[in-house]
């Protein structure tokens, strides 16, 4: 799922769209990438933390769980710290919460420990990072914003790709212990991403004194705190459709992910090329999620943005159904193929599809509501899956209940849209009534430019008229001249 443009108060600072900006789009991009493949990664070690404290699939789930849903469940709690802090020490103070989690959790001794480890403390350091390095994004970025939250979206599948890779290597080579305790090291990288995150300072206030706080002053009113829970947005029917049906695509959306690695292993596939199976995934999601913000940038895609998502749900959902079926090693090959390419569609417009929706005034106070919504439905989806495959033993059925989960989302978006928001496309047109006030302005403009050709053809009238007499015309020209020199010049003067 991409990253999100928040841009709820202006700093003052006119986005420079290039520069240091380019430098904030890297912290960006690696914050994202560890943010949503981080869950994913950790599934590596999942069958190791079975055998070690002997529990169930259910249980090793709920880690992928607690991690999304502190991401997406703190997201309030950031931007209050956002305005009264600033973005860089509070993803600094983030990215020590991230690896303080995973090298604690290295010495946990129970599945416990492990929830408040690696879900909530690295969750919530993650949380710290992911939010505040949107919202620098969307301030350095302005013409090049949709390129630039594109690029920084990329970067879950690139981390994707490496990490679940060095996770299994470090598995093989230092146990799930060592393997965890690494990996708080590599997040240690949050801490200098947060660094590079330099506040805007507004060049025309350079000369009165104290400007230096300014920076922070416009952080703190980037997000004003009224518009952060507006729950007037409840109000919009659009809204609560969205948010229903991106609540019921959450509790399937991430299960295949956190499954696949375990289920090439259930059919007897070595470790590694098990692993693989995840890079395979990541590496399609790279192109497809540029792509795919391209895409729907055109502009006959855009006013109907709503209806690609609920495409690549059901695209994302089929996928799901007709991997269930898979038998070995080439059929989940295939099954990652087709899993990528929907996936990174989901991702690069779950929230473009949301701002389209409520709009840009409201989507700051949108994005928490429904992220709020998802973390929810993220800490039943995988752990339900996890039960069910406890209950059945066989992965067909975890696979059919995610994508099931997931065209019903599809269905409910496309259907209550097509039912009951009629009015709705009228959002993506407001562009073209602008363009269409503009073509009206331009239309009634010609009338004030027809006037003055009638009035020439009066006054040409009038010319002839006097014309006939040579003493009237002398007469005329002599009161002209008189009236010029006490007319200040002015356009209406000229006309």
């Amino acid at each position: 799922m991409g990253g999100v443009a928040l841009d709820d108060g202006s700093s003052g600072v006119k986005a420079p769209d290039g520069g240091w900006g380019w430098a904030v789009l890297f912290g960006c991009f690696v914050i994202t990438g560890f943010s949503y493949a981080f869950p994913k990664a950790v599934s590596v070690f999942f069958k190791e933390l079975i055998r070690e404290f002997e529990v169930g699939y259910s249980d090793t789930a709920w880690i992928s769980s607690i991690l999304l849903a502190m991401l997406y469940g703190t997201g309030p709690l950031c931007s209050i710290l956002v305005n009264r802090f600033g973005c860089r020490p509070v993803m600094l103070v983030g990215g020590l919460f991230a690896s303080l989690g995973m090298v604690l959790a290295s010495f946990a001794t129970s599945i416990i420990h492990i929830y408040l480890c690696t879900g909530v403390i690295t969750g919530l350091g993650m949380a710290l990072n992911f939010q505040p390095s949107l919202i620098m994004l969307n301030r350095y970025f302005s013409e090049k914003r949709p390129l630039a939250n594109g690029l920084a979206a990329a970067g879950s599948p690139v981390a994707l790709c490496c990490l679940s890779p060095l996770g299994q290597v470090l598995q093989y080579e230092y146990g799930w212990r060592g393997g965890f305790f690494i990996l708080g090291g590599i997040l240690l990288n949050c801490c200098a991403c947060g660094a590079l995150m330099r506040p805007l300072v507004p060049p025309k206030r350079s000369e009165t004194p104290g400007i230096e706080n300014t920076p922070d002053d416009g952080n703190k009113k980037a997000k004003p705190k009224p518009k952060l829970l507006d729950f007037s947005v409840f109000r919009d029917p659009g809204f609560v459709i969205y948010t229903v049906a991106a609540s019921i695509m959450v509790l399937g959306l991430f299960v295949p992910p956190v499954f696949v690695v375990s289920y090439a292993k259930e059919l007897g596939n070595e470790d590694t090329k098990s692993a693989l199976l995840l890079t395979i995934l990541g590496f399609i999601d790279i192109f497809a999620r540029p792509t795919c913000g391209i895409i729907a940038g055109l502009q006959w895609v855009r006013p109907r943005c709503v209806y690609l998502f609920s495409f690549a749900l059901i695209f994302n959902g089929t996928t799901d159904l007709v991997g269930s079926l898979s038998k070995d090693y080439t059929s989940l090959v295939v099954f990652c193929i087709f899993f990528g390419i929907s996936y990174g569609m989901v991702g690069a417009l779950q929230f473009e599809v949301l701002m389209a929706v409520v709009g840009t005034e409201k989507f700051s106070s949108a994005i928490g509501l429904v992220l709020l919504l998802e973390a929810i439905a993220v800490l039943v989806g995988p752990p339900s899956a996890g039960r069910l495959l406890d209950s059945t033993k066989n992965y067909m059925y975890v696979f059919l209940l995610a994508g099931i989960e997931v065209v019903i989302s599809a269905l409910v978006l496309a259907i209550c849209n097509l039912l009951f928001i009629k009015k709705k496309p009228e959002a993506p047109e407001t562009a073209i009534e602008n363009g269409e006030t503009v073509e009206a302005k331009n239309h009634s403009s010609t009338p004030p430019i027809e006037e003055p050709h009638k009035a020439n053809g009066n006054s040409e009238k009038i010319d002839e008229n006097v014309m006939k007499d040579p003493k009237e015309v002398e007469t005329f020209l002599k009161d002209e001249d008189e009236q010029n020199k006490n007319i200040t010049c002015s356009p209406e003067t000229d006309l």
